[in-house]
């Protein structure tokens, strides 16, 4: 992957910073439609399950179990069944209830976001052999698109935690509400460019949506 597209990437240090939240903690629907991302989110969950029910297993048993009915077999085992389920379940409900449906949706636009640079780097790959001078111009022109989209995220993720924790707090961060989706708009490619017009076109969806979430939050009361 060139460096610009290295540069454009939001990393998940970047987003835990913006968001207050781990993104690899934050449960998605849209997780489910990726096979990979599913497979990656259950198993991280079932591992974290697993770490956990020895700790509150043994301290069910002990403070709970043993000065009740005494050792019981039946019992620990029912325990080391039922608690990973309950600390899946626990966890599930946990972040459905801390974290805000906005973040979850901002976080969707981040990877979309992704996604393109993905497709940057693949038509990159693709298009090596012609190099032609337009083509660069027009990759000039998409990168610069992309870095005003990176503008807008890293914008609407700050204003969504200021607004979380204190509303009164935005009237102190009126930079917050510009956005650059003119600017983006304003981009434009040569006709010949199918490929990066067509990625400039993903982008300026991403900015569209991006800047409904953004309304979204200044009117929400």
């Amino acid at each position: 992957m060139e460096a610009d597209l290295l540069g454009l990437e939001i990393s998940k240090g970047e987003l835990r910073r913006l968001t207050g939240f781990d993104p690899d903690e934050v449960f998605r629907p849209s997780i489910m439609g990726d096979k990979q991302k599913r497979v990656g989110f259950f198993a991280n969950e079932i591992l974290i399950a697993i770490a956990l029910t020895p700790l509150i297993v043994g301290l069910i048993y002990a403070f709970l179990i043993l000065p009740t009915i005494g050792s019981s077999i039946p019992w620990g085992i029912t325990l080391l069944i039922f608690v990973p389920i309950a600390v899946i379940f626990g966890r599930w409900l946990y972040r459905r209830f801390t974290c805000p449906q906005v973040v979850t949706i901002l976080l969707d636009e981040v990877d979309r976001y992704h996604d393109v640079i993905k497709a940057i780097d693949i038509n990159d790959q693709l298009v090596t052999s012609t190099n032609s001078q337009a083509s660069i111009r027009d990759r000039t022109k998409v990168i610069s698109g992309l870095q005003l989209i990176r503008e807008d995220l890293a914008r609407s993720l700050k204003m969504e935690r200021i607004l979380r924790d204190n509303k009164k707090l935005l009237a102190n961060h009126q930079e917050l509400l510009s956005n650059n989706l003119a600017s983006l708009q304003a981009l434009q490619v040569s006709q010949d460019a199918s490929e990066y017009a067509q990625i400039l076109n993903q982008s300026l969806q991403i900015a569209i949506d991006v800047q409904a979430e953004i309304r979204k939050l200044t009117l929400t009361p």
